[in-house]
């Protein structure tokens, strides 16, 4: 371990990772929205960044998402979505990110009437512009919010169609109590017949029993919280078995009170269990803090091991949807930081 705070800080800004769980829509910063609406002569319900700020005072899922729909009025544009993944990517590079793969919601901006184009266009503008200031790889999944109908999830991937060659898999996100993930078994089986990867968010506020729905129904070939997994020891020992990755959240954790506390926190306790657990940072600018600073949180409140920090950062790799040879390379550039530090 670092011998002192600022070494660890430092260790764990420049650590090589992955972040695979992100939704950009979640990483608007009060500043940046609004820019886009001044930009677009929109009227916020909030009157200043600082009344914003005290909005984010939620205390429980549905709560964050009502203001998450709210900014998310001022993405109008395909220049609006650029500059809100390219600044998502500033920070990623900073954070030691070497490749993200980020969720985007096309049914909160669809049925706003935006049209499909608008969002994906300016977000695929925004990866490749990533790609050539930083050397950051990266994937696209799109999401399906559960709390509409499976219906509405299917004309969304209908619509996606023109981009699948641009789209890596699909996720299940949203509210998750009372919308279990059998509700769109369908059109995940569509997803996976076209050859697009899995995703479900499950356990977070839902019960272990979403999980297990998430596996044996959609099928998902990651799963993202899996908080509440650790509450079925059968589900545990399958998950590790199956070397299931877990994009856990741990910030985003506390702000829904998923847990208590940072120092309540059970990353530690999945690697124990031999879950292949990650580090993310779900709505960052929402939840208090980018992939850095979830690193660090855990760190200082899970008193992590340097072996705990690089097994964390080495799953997120072995986790991503890429190719054989880039994640050796990227193993290997995680090696050789784990072997200096």
């Amino acid at each position: 371990m670092p011998s002192t705070q600022t070494d660890l800080d430092h260790f764990i800004t420049h650590l090589p990772k992955a972040e695979l769980h992100l939704h950009i829509e979640g990483s608007l910063e009060p500043e940046l929205m609004f820019s886009l609406a001044k930009r677009n002569r929109l009227d916020l319900p909030f009157k200043s960044v600082e009344e914003i700020r005290a909005a984010y005072n939620f205390s429980n899922l549905q709560d964050f998402l009502d203001i998450y729909y709210a900014g998310a009025q001022a993405l109008r544009t395909e220049e609006d979505f650029r500059d809100l993944t390219t600044a998502y990517f500033d920070r990623a590079a900073a954070d030691g990110v070497l490749h993200a793969e980020i969720f985007f919601d096309p049914q909160t901006h669809t049925d706003r009437g935006l049209p499909f184009s608008v969002a994906i266009e300016g977000i695929l503008a925004g990866l490749a512009e990533a790609k050539a200031k930083h050397g950051i790889t990266s994937e696209l999944i799109l999401c399906f919010l559960r709390h509409l109908d499976e219906e509405a999830a299917f004309a969304t991937f209908r619509a996606a169609e023109p981009w699948l060659n641009h789209i890596k898999g699909v996720g299940l996100d949203s509210s998750e109590l009372g919308h279990p993930p059998h509700k769109f078994a369908r059109v995940f089986a569509a997803a996976g017949a076209a050859g697009l990867k899995r995703v479900a968010h499950a356990g977070e506020e839902g019960p272990a029993a979403y999980v297990r729905e998430a596996l044996d129904v959609l099928h998902i070939d990651r799963l993202d919280h899996g908080n509440h997994a650790l509450d079925d020891d059968a589900l545990v020992r399958e998950l590790a078995e199956r070397q299931i990755t877990l994009t856990v959240c741990p910030l985003s954790n506390v702000r829904l009170c998923v847990v208590p506390d940072i120092s309540a926190h059970p990353i530690d306790t999945m690697l124990a269990k031999g879950l292949r657990a990650t580090v993310n940072s779900d709505d960052p600018a929402y939840f208090g803090g980018y992939v850095g600073e979830n690193f660090k949180a855990v760190a200082r409140g899970r008193k992590l091991s340097r072996e705990q920090l690089v097994t964390l950062a080495r799953n997120s790799f072995l986790g991503a949807f890429l190719d054989d040879a880039t994640r050796q390379d990227y193993l290997n550039k995680l090696d050789a930081y784990a072997q200096l530090g």
